[in-house]
């Protein structure tokens, strides 16, 4: 993605954006210049099809994670992987932008082949928003299998009072979009630099493809 020639407009709102998902479409969300500072291209996890995976490889570019809430990662034993992994470099993660990553585990469905294809990708993110809509009837050793292509984030207990990463900025969305709680993040990153995509070429970008672009900040206002 390039960020040449791009103008940049004002931003879309929060209420756009919960609009947008409640019709199963994206969301540009950027969290904060002093954060990460980066724009992800975020999904409800039900409305991803094989296209949307293909749009987050080609378009955004980042790494495709699902995030589901504390509630549901507790419910399915998710741990956060950083707590779990017996290796030095797992000690201490030192992060510039926060205290811990969100990352847990990486999945395949079990009817998944390779799980790298856009098929199976989507088939994945799918059934993981299935089993965030009713966790307690999903066996999920017998739906998933570890390690795989899709990597899942655990999300904070209390979201944005918690922390204001992608994860919960995205899970908050699909809270209030009565929405089952997973969703799907991937960064935008720049072609032309390799770094991610500037806030006005990802609102440039929002208004090329008539997607709601928020600032993290707006979501926090709202949600908090």
């Amino acid at each position: 993605m390039s960020s040449s020639g791009d103008t940049p407009r004002p931003t879309d709102g929060v209420s756009a954006a919960i609009e947008a998902f409640r019709h199963g479409q994206p969301v540009c969300i950027h969290d904060a210049a002093d954060r990460e500072g980066e724009t992800d291209l975020v999904y409800p996890a039900d409305a991803v099809t094989p296209d949307a995976v293909a749009r987050m490889r080609n378009d955004a570019g980042g790494l495709v994670c699902v995030a589901v809430s504390d509630a549901v990662a507790s419910t399915f034993g998710l741990p956060f992987v950083q707590d779990v992994l017996e290796h030095p470099a797992a000690a201490d993660h030192d992060l510039s932008y926060d205290d811990r990553s969100s990352f847990s585990l990486t999945v395949n469905h079990r009817d998944t082949r390779t799980g790298i294809t856009d098929e199976d990708r989507a088939l994945t993110i799918t059934a993981l928003a299935d089993a965030a809509a009713e966790p307690t009837g999903t066996d999920f050793a017998d739906t998933f299998r570890v390690p795989g292509h899709v990597h899942v984030l655990r999300g904070a207990p209390n979201l944005l009072v918690d922390r204001e990463g992608h994860t919960e900025l995205g899970l908050a969305l699909a809270a209030d979009a009565n929405l089952p709680p997973a969703v799907v993040v991937c960064e935008m990153l720049d072609d032309e630099t390799g770094s991610a995509l500037s806030p006005a070429a990802a609102q440039a970008y929002a208004q090329r493809h008539d997607i709601p672009y928020v600032e993290g900040a707006a979501l926090v206002e709202r949600f908090s």
